[in-house]
């Protein structure tokens, strides 16, 4: 096999390892994000809140990513770029760029996902401990914070472990919207080199370290992590 590539497109392949850990920290932080209030209507007793937020974790769970991304780049972007006062306004450098669309995809695909398995989390907290921050006077919002939401994060950690490397390889679809993540980089060393294994190995193995390094970065926080919450 033939590597000798590397030392002329390493720039691109450093450019997509980049645009892979961008979309995989972004997708995840403003996915859990907007997780945890969808969780927390799907176990509220407001039926309106419950209804909304189960068919939202419906939709999205239901249909690919893949769908959704072509979804929110060739239809709400087009849509954005046949609106004149969107193309002059200072936002149309990011509206036109499909890293962006790939965001908000993965972050809304997280927050379905994850709302889910939080909800789970959150009915699986003994009642006891609750019944125990009500009965020290904390607010409903105190102890959510301190006591019920942590509870089920400390279940759920496993789990969310293989769901962020579960992100990671979807972050892999960015490349169908034009943007170089390490599949899109690899594809464009495929096109000037005409190789085809060596760079899908390259990027394959460097997949296979990030993810060493979040099973790695998840066993020390499991570690430190009390097993009683505070």
């Amino acid at each position: 096999m033939d590597f000798s590539w590397v030392s002329e497109f390493w720039p691109i392949l450093l450019g997509g390892l980049w645009r892979t850990l961008l979309l995989l920290v972004l997708g995840a932080l403003f996915g859990f994000a907007l997780a945890i209030p969808v969780a927390v209507a799907r176990v509220s007793r407001n039926p309106i809140l419950y209804y909304l937020s189960g068919t939202f974790t419906t939709v999205i769970r239901g249909t690919p990513l893949l769908v959704q991304i072509y979804i929110l780049y060739y239809g709400v972007g087009s849509l954005l770029a046949a609106t004149p006062e969107v193309r002059t306004s200072i936002f149309w450098p990011y509206l036109r760029d499909g890293f962006w669309y790939v965001v908000v995809s993965l972050a809304i695909s997280v927050a379905a996902y994850e709302g889910e398995l939080l909800r789970g989390g959150l009915l699986s907290v003994a009642k006891g401990q609750l019944e125990a921050a009500r009965a020290f006077g904390m607010s409903s919002g105190l102890m959510f914070r301190r006591i019920w939401l942590p509870s089920a994060l400390r279940m759920l950690l496993p789990t969310l472990v293989g769901d962020t490397v579960l992100l990671l390889k979807s972050t892999a679809l960015a490349s169908t919207v034009a943007v170089v993540d390490l599949v899109g980089a690899a594809n464009q060393v495929r096109t000037h080199t005409f190789l085809v294994y060596e760079p899908l190995l390259t990027v394959a193995l460097v997949y296979l370290v990030i993810t060493a390094m979040i099973t790695s970065i998840a066993g020390l926080i499991s570690q430190r992590v009390p097993q009683k919450a505070v």
